[in-house]
């Protein structure tokens, strides 16, 4: 009877690991991965490689790199103007999405940040909110 216990005690361990690493495996930004689908996928692609020499990539893009404080503001509000983008200039206007909450804006850097090959810092929804502020203040 210990035995048959200890066997059942087994099995259900092994299920629990099973079930936690299948977690782990998964991307955590899937509500970022369903808002960029919905908002930003258009332009710039299901797999964020943008349009050729019209949209920039997303993928290992020095500038998304480099503009960490800025994807709020870029997201919530747009982007005009010449831009680099490894190496290349783009200058198509990009709209914003002002009705995306600072959640989902943070959900959706944190995609960005993470999909594709992307190892980028993870975004904190306070950074995200104060940046947010700041480019309030500044219109």
């Amino acid at each position: 009877m210990r035995r048959l216990a200890f066997v059942y005690c087994l099995i259900i361990f092994g299920a629990i690991v099973l079930v936690f690493n299948s977690c782990e495996n998964n991307n955590t930004y899937t509500h970022g991965k369903i808002l960029y689908e919905n908002f930003c996928a258009n332009c710039h692609m299901e797999d964020g490689t943008g349009l050729a020499e019209v949209i920039p990539t997303l993928v290992q893009s020095d500038y998304v790199i480099l503009n960490q404080d800025k994807l709020p503001c870029i997201i919530r509000n747009g982007l005009s103007g010449e831009i680099t983008v490894n190496g290349k200039l783009y200058n198509t206007e990009m709209s914003g999405s002002p009705k995306l909450t600072e959640f989902e804006i943070t959900n959706v850097i944190n995609y960005i940040n993470t999909a594709w090959g992307n190892k980028h810092t993870i975004q904190k929804h306070l950074d995200v909110r104060k940046a947010l502020e700041e480019c309030d203040a500044e219109k």
